[in-house]
């Protein structure tokens, strides 16, 4: 009789894959709600150069005040944040580099075998894009420390034990100054002048900002009530006036940086804290199509349904409607957050957690194969900002009202944020992870 002969089972099919860029505040958000409803064979994979999630609001506070730095930095082990995170799960977080990005895979700056991945190409059926924007050198933990002599940008591996460190080198540096300048009149500085002013009373803490207002995108009674918070803590202001760039490596002999403004007002102090302008990071969209990119401001062209679209050219002459650019070569393709330019929405991690709302629930769609017509449309809501104004005021604008309250905490309530990406925390010690 002929040997039996059994037939190899067949290969499994290869998992359909959705990759999230960034595990921040959009990104995390996305990620959540799609591993927790992408069907059968397909799975959720996260890339982020950090190892932990970066909760960027505390960094200003936690550059100036000690003891609280390790709370800004939040483990991404149960970011998908499942029924039963135990479980075995197709849903993976890849700590890398995305070298280069295409319309169907990306370039990671290692492999992964561990998780089957044996080359740094990763291919995807539907991206979120995610990478939000670089943020100024006061709290750039990939820029230079405010120790450091040299101005080039700092080598990171996006540890936690280097953000902590990077953070603390910032305390220290600020603690030993006698005087501080800070140039940018947005909330970034206006939280580290304030938080200076408070934590370091006897300083003398400048903050120069080129418009008459601060914070003008917002109602005028926000500029008020910061003002009247800020001479209260002895800031001194100078509105209406820019710096002059060329003149920010100037010296004195006391070791003093001396800054001039365009209208030649000189200004010196012991440190010098640029917090103008963030850069949106969207290098990797304009390698791989630059007309997917807004010249003006170099975010990325995004439709109502924040599907990747190609930016109108502004030199044409012939008005143009909405919905005559509703189609995409990229509709695999969505930006969400700072990177988006998303019809007037404020850089926020609020709006970017509203339209990875609307990312995911169109991928969904699409995996499920509803029609076009069916895919959410995103709407920003009106601007809302809420502001610390030194270590116990926050002042907020919301719907079009002005609030403020003197309930602030020195850690600014962390340990409320870590549950959103699915670590609970009892007390501090938890959060040393």
């Amino acid at each position: 009789m002929a040997p039996t002969t059994v037939s190899p089972a067949p290969a499994p099919a290869p998992l359909k894959t959705v990759v999230v860029l960034g595990a921040a505040y959009g990104g995390a958000r996305a990620a959540h709600l799609l591993a927790n409803a992408v069907p059968e064979g397909w799975r959720v994979v996260v890339v982020d150069r950090n190892s932990h999630v970066n909760h960027v609001y505390t960094f200003p506070r936690y550059s100036v005040l000690l003891g609280h730095e390790h709370k800004a930095f939040i483990p991404t082990r149960n970011i998908f944040q499942l029924p039963d995170p135990s479980a075995p799960s197709p849903h993976i977080v890849l700590h890398a580099q995305v070298e280069s990005f295409h319309p169907d895979h990306i370039i990671l700056s290692r492999a992964f075998p561990e998780f089957g991945i044996h080359s740094t190409t990763l291919h995807y059926d539907y991206a979120v894009y995610a990478l939000g924007s670089q943020l100024p050198d006061p709290v750039n933990l990939r820029g230079p420390r405010l120790d450091s002599k040299d101005k080039e940008r700092t080598e990171c591996n996006g540890t936690k034990a280097e953000g902590v460190s990077w953070l603390q080198s910032s305390q220290k540096v600020i603690a030993a100054a006698g005087s501080v300048l800070v140039v940018g009149g947005g909330a970034l500085g206006i939280q580290l002048a304030s938080d200076i002013a408070d934590v370091h009373p006897t300083k003398k803490v400048t903050l120069l900002h080129s418009r008459r207002r601060l914070l003008p995108k917002y109602d005028e009674g926000m500029h008020v009530e910061i003002v009247q918070s800020l001479i209260a803590l002895n800031v001194e202001m100078i509105l209406g006036e820019r710096l002059d760039m060329s003149s920010v490596d100037k010296v004195n002999d006391a070791g003093q940086r001396v800054v001039r403004t365009q209208s030649g007002k000189e200004i010196a102090a012991d440190v010098l804290l640029l917090c103008t302008g963030q850069i949106p990071n969207t290098a990797l969209l304009k390698e791989m199509d630059p007309s997917t990119l807004n010249p003006e401001n170099s975010l990325a062209h995004v439709l109502r349904t924040l599907q990747l679209g190609e930016s109108v050219s502004s030199t044409s002459s012939t008005p143009v409607s909405e919905e005559e650019y509703e189609d995409t070569p990229y509709g695999n393709i969505f930006v969400i957050g700072d990177a988006a330019d998303a019809f007037g929405a404020i850089q926020a991690g609020h709006n970017a957690y509203a339209q990875a709302d609307v990312a995911a629930k169109n991928i969904l769609k699409l995996i499920s194969g509803s029609g076009k017509d069916e895919l959410e449309r995103y709407t920003p809501s009106p601007p809302s900002i809420k502001v610390s104004v030194g270590i116990a005021k926050r002042v907020y604008q919301v719907n079009g009202v002005i609030k403020s309250i003197n309930n602030g905490v020195h850690d600014m309530l962390a340990k409320s944020m870590w549950p959103k990406f699915g670590i609970e925390v009892k007390d501090d010690a938890d959060m040393y992870e």
